[in-house]
């Protein structure tokens, strides 16, 4: 008996998972979630120390849906000497019923960089003041594209300033921030520090890869509302462990996962807050189970580490339209 899988390519897959569309389907797969209607294993860390590279597997699925999947990305930050990309990686998809591989995408990375952005649009869809506008982006590469793609989705950007430890990737990341298609910013530019950057700021976005603390608490406004991106991993860190003492609403994508790694890990080893301090996870507010932002003057924090039903919802999205649209390679085996 032959059986056939689906196989895709990043080109097809950008055609296919727009902004829009995969910031509605992670938002209700936190509501999942939440819920206990998705199994959601512990990530895979895998260092590659001989040559800078790390490596996570993630993997999940949504109770009822028709498949589950394993994402496997990678970032090796030497990649740009080889002339080729630092991140890459790929999504396997099954038949949940049967457990059969169904699609191969290969995105090279590309789902979980829209995933990433999606699950920061809808941090600030529900921790951001519905009049916040200015915006601090702290990092010049990719992840902030699509972290002010999806934030557009939900808040009027009047302005963005972009930090980043090289002056010219800085600026030329604030030109592409102001040439985004469909994206409505009155101005951008770059700034010279992350203080300039963070001060006075409605939204902070933090998107390195830091293993040190970039963000400090003295910085912040009140109402203002960040979310950390870069800290993946157990020894990166971008927000200093005062700014999760000053929080007053500290929100995880999973609650045991930004307790081995992420801001939520670092603030809790230094003693800066304890593990009765994080108000909620992430899917529990948007499911309405706990609330978020209660004032305008409340500091909200929201540690996105990343969780395997993000990739598993986008994904979803990728092979349905694909199938619907008729593309993609038909693989017999």
């Amino acid at each position: 008996m032959h059986r056939e899988v689906l196989v895709l390519r990043e080109a097809e897959i950008r055609t296919l998972l727009d902004v829009a569309s995969c910031l509605q389907a992670v938002e209700e797969a936190f509501s999942s979630y939440a819920r206990g209607q998705a199994a959601l294993p512990a990530v895979i860390n895998l260092e590659v120390r001989e040559h800078g590279g790390e490596v996570h597997v993630k993997a999940g699925h949504l109770h009822g849906g028709a498949h589950y999947a394993v994402k496997i990305a990678s970032g090796f930050p030497g990649n740009g000497a080889r002339g080729l990309p630092p991140n890459d990686g790929l999504i396997l998809v099954f038949d949940a019923a049967s457990g059969a591989p169904a699609a191969l995408l290969l995105d090279n990375g590309f789902i979980t960089d829209r995933r990433t952005g999606a699950a920061g649009g809808v941090a600030a869809r529900y921790l951001a003041r519905r009049d916040a506008g200015v915006v601090a982006v702290i990092g010049c590469g990719l992840q902030a594209r699509h972290q002010i793609e999806a934030l557009a989705q939900v808040r009027a950007l009047r302005e963005v300033r972009v930090y980043g430890r090289n002056a010219d990737r800085a600026r030329a990341c604030a030109a592409d921030l102001a040439a985004l298609p469909g994206v409505e910013i009155d101005r951008c530019a770059a700034v010279g520090s992350v203080e300039a950057a963070v001060t006075g700021a409605d939204i902070v976005l933090t998107v390195t890869a830091s293993r040190e603390p970039l963000v400090d608490a003295a910085w912040l406004s009140p109402g203002c509302h960040i979310t950390a991106v870069g800290s993946d991993g157990p020894d990166k860190q971008e927000l200093h462990h005062d700014v999760m003492a000053r929080a007053d609403v500290i929100v995880a994508d999973s609650r045991a996962q930004c307790l081995r790694l992420g801001e939520i890990h670092h603030a809790v080893a230094r003693g800066a807050i304890g593990e009765n301090d994080i108000t909620a996870e992430l899917g529990e507010i948007v499911a309405g189970l706990k609330p978020g932002r209660r004032t305008d003057e409340e500091i909200t924090v929201c540690d996105l580490t990343g969780v395997g039903v993000q990739d598993v919802a986008a994904a979803s999205v990728v092979v349905e339209r694909a199938r619907t649209a008729g593309l993609g390679e038909r693989l017999r085996f």
